[in-house]
């Protein structure tokens, strides 16, 4: 197994794990068994600390609530609930004692090009937290059994031909599971406003460089006020929140990931002036931009 890595390569960088061929059964790129605390990825993995993985995470829990940080958000998973955590994106294990029910680990790669396309392997738009109804669920279960005991028959195939079982059945629950992941992100796009929809997207591609709602709204083509009421009722929240937390988001992004100083880190997102930066920083984290940092490292 490659060694893990350090972002910034110091020795404080938050650390980056691959995937932990060495602990698979005969070394194919996934793994799939009970979630249990002394289960890991890694003998250096840090569960209650903040880290990265280079590969997919799949948790299907049989208990809850169980608390996860993912790219700083944190989820509460029921039993029945998936948590699908992708490559590069920040986590956090809260009390791994919880944790129970099947996690399946999958390295990049080991999948074709035409299927990761197909289950939207990549599509970091689509929630990580997913709450499958009673029949999704069972065939989520079944599918995923069928994938472990083929996981586990290491004796009555050669390699290659247990390697490509794998991927047919890997597949299948991956196929599944993206078809939930797309009915929730398009059940969430229909119950929203299509306003808001225009305005998130906006945000999306703007927001290092516009933070303002009303130069938003008349891109958009629509009044102040409109604007103001279809993200309301899509969020509960101003635009001006909204813009203010995806902004947010990307900073602590540049500040745990990289050893950018912080100046640039405001630079990047909009914030010209360091000063301005800190101060917009803490008053929405309550902590300095310095202290933010340390923090997660």
């Amino acid at each position: 197994m490659a060694d893990r890595t350090v972002q910034g390569g110091g020795a404080e960088g938050i650390r980056t794990f691959p995937f932990p061929v060495d602990l698979s059964v005969l070394g194919v790129g996934m793994r799939v068994g009970p979630m249990k605390p002394e289960r890991t990825w890694h003998a250096e993995a840090p569960p209650g600390r903040v880290h990265r993985i280079e590969f997919h995470v799949v948790m299907l829990f049989d208990d809850g609530p169980v608390r996860h940080m993912i790219d700083f958000t944190e989820y509460e998973a029921g039993a029945g609930d998936l948590l699908w955590i992708r490559p590069g994106q920040i986590h956090r294990f809260s009390d791994t004692s919880a944790y129970r029910g099947t996690v399946l680990t999958m390295q990049p790669g080991f999948l074709p090009r035409a299927t990761v396309e197909a289950t939207g392997l990549y599509r970091y738009d689509l929630p990580p937290l997913l709450h499958p109804d009673e029949a999704q669920r069972a065939a989520l279960r079944s599918s995923l059994r069928q994938l472990r005991r083929e996981y586990k028959d290491s004796t009555t195939l050669p390699l290659s031909l247990h390697t490509a079982v794998l991927r047919h059945s890997l597949s299948a629950f991956l196929l599944r599971l993206a078809h939930l992941a797309a009915s929730a992100h398009d059940t969430a796009r229909r119950e929203a406003d299509s306003a808001f929809t225009q305005f998130r997207d906006a945000v999306e591609r703007g927001f290092a460089t516009n933070h303002s709602v009303s130069a938003y709204a008349d891109q958009l083509g629509c009044s102040r006020r409109t604007l103001v009421r279809a993200v309301r009722a899509a969020t509960g929240e101003t635009p001006k929140s909204f813009i203010d937390k995806r902004v947010v988001l990307e900073a602590k992004r540049l500040l745990a990931h990289t050893d950018l100083p912080v100046g640039r880190v405001g630079a990047a997102i909009g914030f010209p002036d360091a000063a301005n930066f800190s101060k917009f920083f803490h008053q929405h984290t309550e902590t300095t931009p310095a202290a933010f940092r340390a923090e997660m490292r």
